[in-house]
């Protein structure tokens, strides 16, 4: 039996007293006389009784519905995965949940926004500001003809702007989308050629450690394969002429400076309108990707993201209305729309958008440090850089308002948790979460109420019914198996854009345990209720949260003459370097030199994205395949982490099982133990 590790850290009498987890406990027992003795016991009521939680969450934290009293019909008219349907008769939008504190005299003229990058130093906009501009921009939208069911596109970063028009296009009941400006064409276009957007917000150039990077061909290559673009929104990034205004001309497309629009004078007192929507009305659709086909476009609703949000920041991270709220993000990953979600539970947020360690590590932490920030989010990857250069933020700058400590994307180390106490500080909830874009939730999550011990996350989150199961379907503790979540949450997917029947999406989650979600995470419950995710159990790549099909790898390798046919493997493990190693297969007479493993990288870091390029390359005589001729990702994935070849998989179901022997032998000088040369 392993030790249990050491605790780090416990929220003090005080926090706890003036915690949302206090207030929320208090409310449960005066309105329901409900009392919980620890997070255990509450969590396992949220789970067993569904409709009496999800309801106590929408009274306690006031959501906005237009709807007579309570807001809503009934809770959950049916309880299936998928297939859920909640709060029936609900009439609620996203965007006023957010900037209804703009008429709150307590809040209007404080600060909603603060914003810096490479280019703009330092902006800020008052919650009356916020609300201003969004109505200007949601005029301008309906004057074009935008209305509810309409898909927004957006190629920008995180800015300001892009929080401003995804406000008003939520306004409307339109659909927002959104990827960050460092995917390349084909990485965009395979996106948002599904979902067939009418408006196109974009950049043409950003700026990322200290380079500038013009973006104005791959606008206009994406404009010229989305044909049912009728309107384009710039957001310039230099204040420069721009081609992308006569790429629109070219093609009759209406062109507007979103700058232009935001400085035209309006009433200081100006709100936008909302459209009333039903609970499962379609918010944004965000992506995700499994091993075949396109990406996965995933369709979040208006209630369900505007339940889960308000649950999770006050009772996951302990975050307050007033408070400021920052997380390290991109447009591409699911934690900037959660970042912009702040701003329904009353948070300030802050907006960084540029590289995180230039010109060097303080370039963040300052930014915390002025805008006395209370919870700050990082990557584990972020982590990994501070402690290879032995950062300690907390001797260079004030941290004092600093709380929380969020950390998602991949698995965090122990050491990770160690650098946090020692150089960060000692008084902070360490709250390292994992869920993500699918769910449109974490799964695994934090709690004031709870310890922090070294290596493990909190709890699982309330609300969330999650169990790790073996093959057969059997609940473990103490031992590792399948993330699976058992009932169903209010955020999980409405659907998958342009899959009528469902088909892609009970595939992609209910097919090994029917009737159940499974996510595709290695994980471990405690017996203390704390939980660890070690990483993948499925092919998809994981490069700093941001997950990627291996099938968009694919089109690009495979379109090199030189090159028969690939396999991609994503190393991610918990205690292990992440390592993501690209095998192809070589046509007759071919050689895998530097100057065609440097070609395929190139070509991957430009046409997909930076952040997905393997660390080598290798040639394999033959890709290992079933007899159907899939190719075995998971199995080669297994052996490469160290698991029994016979465990693995059936040689027998094996089209070439002779293929195998290569990745077992470099298994075995992958995990060979590592010694030091005593010459050294």
């Amino acid at each position: 039996m392993k030790s249990i590790p050491p605790i780090l850290w416990q929220a003090s009498p005080q926090r706890l007293a003036q915690s949302p987890s206090r207030r929320y406990l208090d409310f449960l027992v005066q309105s329901r006389g409900l009392r919980f003795s620890d997070y255990q016991q509450l969590w396992q009521w949220s789970v067993s009784d569904l409709e009496g939680f999800w309801s106590s969450i929408w009274e306690h934290f006031e959501v906005r519905s237009q709807a007579p009293a309570p807001g809503y019909s009934s809770v959950l008219r049916q309880a299936t995965m998928p297939g859920a349907q909640w709060f029936n008769g609900a009439a609620l939008n996203y965007a006023r949940q957010c900037l209804h504190w703009a008429q709150r005299e307590a809040f209007a003229d404080t600060v909603a926004v603060i914003a810096q990058s490479e280019i703009t130093p330092h902006r800020t906009w008052t919650w009356k500001a916020l609300a201003a501009d969004v109505a200007k921009l949601q005029g301008l939208m309906m004057d074009h003809g935008v209305e509810r069911g309409d898909r927004i596109a957006a190629y920008i970063p995180n800015v300001p702007e892009a929080l401003i028009a995804l406000m008003a296009s939520a306004s409307l009941g339109a659909i927002w989308s959104s990827a960050s400006p460092d995917m390349g064409a084909t990485s965009v276009l395979d996106r948002f050629k599904q979902i067939e957007p009418k408006v196109l917000v974009a950049v043409d150039a950003y700026q990322y450690a200290g380079k500038r990077f013009d973006r104005s061909a791959v606008v206009a290559e994406i404009l010229k394969q989305l044909p049912s673009v009728r309107l384009v929104i710039f957001v310039p990034a230099f204040d420069e002429q721009t081609p992308i205004q006569a790429q629109c001309e070219q093609q009759a497309l209406a062109f507007v400076n979103l700058h232009e629009v935001l400085k035209a004078h309006s009433a200081a007192e100006a709100m936008p309108s909302f459209v009333d929507l039903p609970f499962d009305a379609p918010l944004w659709i965000v992506y995700s990707s499994g091993t075949t086909g396109m990406p996965k476009p995933i369709v979040h609703g208006h209630g369900g993201t505007i339940i889960e949000s308000l649950k999770s920041l006050a009772l996951g991270l302990d975050i307050k209305p007033g408070d400021r709220f920052f997380w390290q993000t991109s447009t591409s990953w699911i934690m900037w729309n959660s970042l912009v979600s702040a701003l329904m539970g009353g948070a300030s947020i802050l907006q960084l958008d540029g590289h995180p360690g230039y010109p060097d590590l303080d370039k963040l932490w300052s930014f915390v440090s002025r805008n006395r920030a209370n919870l700050v989010g990082i990557s584990p990857a972020y982590i990994g850089m501070c402690i290879k250069e032995d950062y300690k933020p907390a001797e260079r700058f004030d941290l004092s308002s600093l709380q929380t400590l969020g950390s998602t994307g991949s698995p965090l180390t122990a050491a990770g948790y160690q650098w946090v106490y020692q150089s960060v500080g000692q008084d902070l909830m360490l709250a390292s979460i994992s869920g993500g874009t699918d769910p449109g939730a974490a799964f695994i999550g934090a709690s004031v109420m709870l310890p922090v011990y070294e290596g493990e996350m909190q709890c699982r989150c309330l609300g969330s019914a999650i169990e790790a199961l073996d093959d057969e379907g059997k609940v473990l503790i103490n031992q590792v198996g399948e993330l699976v979540c058992t009932k169903p949450m209010p955020s999980m997917p409405l659907f998958f854009w342009n899959d009528p029947e469902n088909k892609r999406y009970f595939e992609s989650y209910f097919t090994q345990y029917p009737g159940l979600w499974r996510h595709g995470d290695w994980l471990e419950i405690t017996d203390r209720g704390t939980a660890i995710i070690y990483g993948r159990s499925d092919s998809t790549i994981n490069r700093h949260g941001i997950r990627m099909g291996t099938s968009e790898l694919y089109r690009v390798v495979e379109a090199f003459e030189e090159i028969a046919d690939a396999l991609v493997i994503d190393l991610e493990y918990l205690g292990r370097p992440s390592m993501m190693l690209l095998f192809v297969v070589l046509r007759a007479g071919q050689v895998l030199d530097e100057a065609l493993s440097q070609r395929v990288l190139k070509a991957i870091r430009e046409q997909l994205s930076a952040r997905h390029l393997p660390n080598a390359v290798h040639a394999i005589a033959d890709v290992p395949r079933t007899l159907s001729g899939k190719k075995l990702e998971v199995p080669v994935k297994k052996i490469l982490l160290g698991q029994d070849p016979a465990s693995a998989l059936n040689k027998d179901s094996m089209a070439n099982p002779q293929s195998l022997q290569w990745f077992i032998d470099f298994a075995s000088q992958l995990n060979a133990p590592k010694t030091e040369d005593p010459t050294a």
